[in-house]
């Protein structure tokens, strides 16, 4: 549903908004990649990015890491789709046909409008402190047969069901 790097900087900004005190806790990359199973390196790159857009910020060396920049009630998940993801709206009927509203609507259009105006309310409506107060000691779990395997985690992705004819 969202590229990589928009589900690595939800999963980073959920974790801390866990940890979430007015900014006293600060976690290191390592921390938050260990405890969402995400890859340090990549990870590290899209805290930059969120930090450079005002979401998270960051205090380098020891003792320093990362925090929400904000209490997370005044963070929504949108805030960090529009960072990673294009907005561009396209009008064109993902069943071919031109474009979108003019002429005769496909079968589906009703339906399908139905399911963008709720991913646009979902990531509107949902902050960040839909997080808070989250067991913070809960691990992702894994399968790895040494600690240095990385797990990747299933991420949502809308399943489509075709009746069989």
């Amino acid at each position: 549903m969202y590229n990589k790097k928009t589900e690595t900087a939800i999963a980073a900004a959920s974790r801390l908004a866990e940890v979430y005190d007015g900014g006293k806790t600060r976690l290191s990359v390592v921390e938050i990649a260990t405890s969402r199973g995400l890859q340090r390196p990549f990870l590290a790159k899209v805290l930059t990015d969120l930090s450079q857009a005002g979401i998270v910020s960051g205090i380098p060396g020891p003792g320093g890491g990362f925090a929400l920049a904000k209490h997370p009630s005044e963070i929504v998940i949108f805030d960090i789709f529009k960072i990673f993801e294009n907005q561009k709206t396209t009008h064109d009927c993902p069943f071919g046909g031109g474009i979108c509203g003019s002429g005769t609507p496909c079968p589906l259009h009703g339906r399908l409008v139905d399911v963008q105006q709720s991913v646009d309310r979902f990531l509107h409506e949902t902050s960040l402190s839909s997080f808070q107060n989250v067991d913070q000691n809960r691990k992702v779990e894994s399968h790895a047969r040494s600690a240095g395997d990385m797990v990747r985690r299933g991420s949502f992705q809308a399943r489509l069901e075709i009746p069989a004819v």
